[in-house]
Parts: C-alpha cells; sequence; structure tokens
C-alpha cells in the first residue's frame, strides 16, 4: 500500500495525556484510537522513586517491556526481575505482573501489547487495590 503524507501518524508524548489511574505516569502513544493501530497498542511509563503500577494482568495479549531509563523491578506471579536500562522482557498472557522502581532516580520504560483484546474492557483485570482507591475495580477497569 502506497501512503502520502496526509496517511502518515505521528503522536508526540505532548500529546496524550497521563493516565495515573493504576499508578506512575503511563501515556498509550500508537493505539487503535491514536493511529488506526489493528494489531496492538505502545507506550512509555514514567515512575519516580518508590512509585508503582498496581498489580495486573492481560488475558488476551502479551505485554513487552524495554527499559530506557532507570531501573524497572517487575514482580511476576511473585517471582522478581530486574530491567537495567537496555534490557526488555515478555510477560505472556493472563501472567499478574506489578511493575515498581525500587532506584532513587526516575525510571522511563517503553511498554507495547498484542494482540488486542477483543473490546477494551476486556484487555486488563486488576488484582490489588488501585493507588489511592480501598477496592478492585471491575474487571477491566473504568476506562
Amino acid at each position: 500500500m502506497q501512503t502520502t503524507d496526509t496517511d502518515l501518524v505521528k503522536v508526540a508524548i505532548d500529546d496524550v495525556p497521563p493516565n495515573r489511574k493504576r499508578g506512575g505516569d503511563l501515556r498509550v502513544l500508537l493505539s487503535p484510537k491514536t493511529c488506526g493501530a489493528t494489531s496492538g497498542f505502545m507506550g512509555v511509563g514514567t515512575l519516580e522513586p518508590g512509585e508503582f503500577v498496581s498489580e495486573h494482568y492481560h488475558p488476551h495479549s502479551e505485554e513487552f517491556f524495554h527499559t530506557i531509563r532507570g531501573r524497572i523491578l517487575l514482580r511476576i506471579e511473585g517471582r522478581e526481575l530486574i530491567l537495567e536500562p537496555g534490557e526488555s522482557f515478555m510477560v505472556p498472557i493472563g501472567v499478574r505482573h506489578r511493575i515498581e522502581n525500587p532506584g532513587d532516580e526516575q525510571a522511563f520504560v517503553a511498554f507495547f501489547l498484542s494482540p488486542l483484546a477483543p473490546r477494551p474492557e476486556l484487555g486488563h483485570v486488576d488484582c490489588e487495590p488501585l493507588p489511592g482507591e480501598g477496592t478492585l475495580p471491575e474487571v477491566g477497569g473504568a476506562g
């Protein structure tokens, strides 16, 4: 398929508002909504020292992480794995995971999920109370 300049979609990090619902500063950059993606979505996350993204799993998608700056602690089904800058890891479909910044500097990671869930509300299942909330949300979250 041939593309023209009008077909090209570029998304900058500042074009997307942060999602802080599950912890950290998460921004989905390339997705069905932003660029018409059909196979998955990609974004970046910033975690300050001590911040985390609450435990969850994806019933339909693998999640890929790549650490760009800082250190990330992945808690995966009760096991721990540290990702240093330049290191990557894939969380299989249906595996519970939590992302933390155990260091004393800001951490910056890229993430990608594929394939897409049949519907967005089915793509994410929370396993612990969200930061600042005392109860578990409905399956798939509230958006």
